[in-house]
Order: C-alpha cells, then sequence, then structure tokens
C-alpha cells in the first residue's frame, strides 16, 4: 500500500509515526510488501539503545518495512548469560514483544559463536573435570534447551552455530567444547541435535561470513566442507545463513569468475538439499569516492548486482539487513573497516535522518527481479 500525503497529514495528526520515518516511507511501496508477494521476508537487525530500539523513529520505520526480525546481541551466549546461571532475557525479550505486535517474525542468533573470544568469560574457563566430554555435553544441552524453552515458539528460526570456519585458513575454529567432544564437527552435530530437540518447530542454520570475491575460495571450501560433515553425520540441519557483509574491494576486472565461483558455490550448498538465507546484509563503502552521490551510486550499483545473483536462487526466503540506518552500523565502529578519510560509512539503505537512499531502490528492484519462491 502506498501512503498518500493525505495519509501522512493524517498520521502525523493522530501521533502514530514520527515524522522523520514518514519522509523516509512517503511515496514508497514498503520492501517487505515487495518481498512478500515472491515469497519472501525482509527484516533487519535491531539492536538496544537510543539510536536503535529506544528510538521510535527508527522502530517506525522498521515497522514500515520489515516482517522479520534478529537481535545484533541480545541473544548471544555472552549477553544471556554473562555469568553461569545468571540470565538475562530482559533486553530480548521487550524488543520481541514489540516485533511480534508488530507482525514481525522472529530469528534467533546465535546459540554458539564459535570462536573463544566470543564465548562467555565462564564457558572458557570453565572447570570440565575429568569426565569432560560428559560435562561439555550436559553444559552444551543446558545452554540450548534454556534459550529455545525461554522463547518456545516465538523464534522460527535459529543460528544455532556461527563462523566456525577460519577465514584465512578454512580450517575449523576449535574452543573449549569442541576440545571435549571430539572435535568441532562432533560439537556442530551436538548442537543441532540438541537444538532440533529443544525447539523441533524450528528452522536449524549454520551461519558464516564467507564472502564472494576470489580470494575468499578458501573460507567457502571449508564452510561446504562443514557442512557436507554435518549433513554426513545424519544431523538435522535446514539451511546455510549467508551474512552478505560486502564490500568495494571487489574486483571489477574478475567481475566474470566472481559471479561464476559464488554460483557455483550456491549450487553445491542447494544441491545438498539446504534453504538460504542472507542474514547481515551491508556494504562497506571504503573503497568508494568520498563524494556522496558517486558513493551512493557504486553503493547501489554493488548491492543490486549481489542481490541479482544470490535472489536468483529461490531457496533464499528470508533476507536480513544488519542496520537499517548508517548511523546505526556496526561497521562505523568497526575496527579496519572505516574509511581512510574518516568520513562516515553509508553503508544502509537509510541515512542518519532515515532517509531513503539509492541503495534502496537497488533492493527494491532486486526484490521485484527474483523469481517467485514456493
Amino acid at each position: 500500500m502506498t501512503i498518500t500525503r493525505r495519509d501522512t497529514l493524517k498520521i502525523l495528526g493522530a501521533g502514530l509515526l514520527p515524522l522523520q520515518a514518514l519522509h523516509a516511507a512517503e511515496g514508497e511501496e514498503p520492501l517487505k510488501a515487495i518481498a512478500q508477494r515472491k515469497g519472501l521476508r525482509f527484516g533487519n537487525a535491531m539492536g538496544s539503545g537510543k539510536n536503535k530500539f529506544d528510538d521510535p523513529a527508527y522502530r517506525a520505520l522498521m515497522a514500515r518495512e520489515c516482517n522479520i526480525i534478529v537481535a545484533e546481541n541480545e541473544t548471544k551466549w555472552p549477553q544471556i548469560e554473562p555469568a553461569n546461571g545468571q540470565m538475562n532475557f530482559k533486553p530480548a525479550d521487550e524488543m520481541f514483544a514489540w516485533a511480534k505486535s508488530n507482525g514481525m517474525a522472529i530469528r534467533g542468533h546465535t546459540l554458539i559463536w564459535q570462536e573463544p573470544k566470543w564465548l562467555p568469560k565462564w564457558v572458557n574457563e570453565y572447570k570440565f573435570g575429568p569426565q569432560g566430554g560428559k560435562t561439555a555435553e550436559a553444559l552444551l544441552k543446558k545452554h540450548i534447551s534454556t534459550v529455545c524453552g525461554h522463547f518456545g515458539k516465538d523464534i522460527i528460526s535459529y543460528d544455532v552455530v556461527n563462523e566456525a570456519i577460519d577465514r584465512k585458513t578454512g580450517e575449523y575454529h576449535p574452543n573449549v567444547l569442541s576440545e571435549r567432544l571430539g572435535g568441532t564437527a562432533s560439537e556442530i552435530e551436538l548442537a543441532f541435535r540438541l537444538a532440533h530437540e529443544a525447539a523441533p518447530h524450528a528452522q536449524l542454520v549454520y551461519n558464516d561470513f564467507m564472502h564472494w570475491n576470489v580470494e575468499n575460495a578458501k573460507h567457502r571450501a571449508g564452510v561446504l566442507r562443514l557442512l557436507h560433515e554435518v549433513k554426513k553425520r545424519g544431523a538435522p540441519i535446514h539451511a546455510l545463513g549467508i551474512q552478505s557483509h560486502i564490500g568495494g574491494w571487489e574486483d571489477s576486472a574478475n567481475k566474470a569468475a566472481v559471479v561464476r565461483e559464488w554460483r557455483k558455490f550456491l549450487d553445491e550448498v542447494t544441491g545438498m538439499g539446504l534453504d538460504l538465507l542472507i542474514t547481515e546484509f551491508d556494504v562497506n563503502d571504503k573503497q568508494f569516492p568520498a563524494d556522496i552521490a558517486q558513493r551512493d551510486a557504486g553503493v547501489a550499483a554493488l548491492t543490486k548486482e549481489y542481490l541479482d545473483v544470490t535472489l536468483s536462487y529461490p531457496q533464499v526466503k528470508d533476507f536480513l539487513l544488519w542496520g537499517m540506518a548508517d548511523h546505526v552500523s556496526w561497521l562505523q565502529d568497526l575496527k579496519g573497516a572505516s574509511r581512510k578519510d574518516g568520513l562516515q560509512m553509508r553503508c544502509s539503505p537509510f541515512d542518519e535522518k532515515l532517509q531513503a537512499k539509492p541503495m534502496r531502490q537497488a533492493i527494491a528492484d532486486s526484490l521485484r527481479a527474483m523469481p517467485q519462491r514456493a
């Protein structure tokens, strides 16, 4: 449904929608509506804080554009259980209650973030004792059953394991759990089995960063090995989550090779019978010129190139951004990802004033062009 100027004035008069969000929305069909016609859900990662969930204008923009949500950090193990047995569900509960009231589906991110630095400190320091394997299994079962039990059927899809493959080598990341459970593949298999027991209704996803660049071939190969191994073991894995943090470092001279290898990768994943999700989309603009018009054009073009290829797979049924507006993006504070000129990144479909940018139009165009989902 298109919001007319008359509708805008009515809503403003009723105090139902902040002015900034209306400026961004006026005259544009919501992205969720465009996606829904093709059988895809469109959404965003929402985080706590004054510029995110606590900002009514940002919430209104998200409610308008999205029909699925994932928490940026609020359902990760260190945030949910900062100390052994000390549970903190309140931030996620508040966010998800709001999402449900706005008709949004909910994803869970993530039951296990594989690298040791992303596990709770108390888990890394845990005294597993002489029966380390049994203790590790009990610890993992308690965590997964507690989280899944708390959220029940509200969460329809879980990132069961996140980033288990080393980006440089393509090998598994070990941690204190895998070291006691017979290796990373055994730990991942167990995690998926436990997640299925605790949330039999939910889609179970392996989520990773793998990029479409040619130089990321080792990482993609490692992810494929993991998926084949987990499938071979009979674990209940349903989909691959493709984070899709893309950037302007793509080698335009090798564009054909990039697309060919990316399709080869996606073909192999879907050939295993797995679905796909775009779980964390944004665009790093550090390689684009400082000029805003040129930057926005470059980001929009890259967005459409990537999405036209990836969304051509009807197995992609969920597409989530990792921040809808530039000023809330994690990229603004990510060490090593910032622009050399110090300018704020323009990495999202809306700017800091919640005004739509060319990137939003690129997303809309790709959604309209993609094939119908079942």
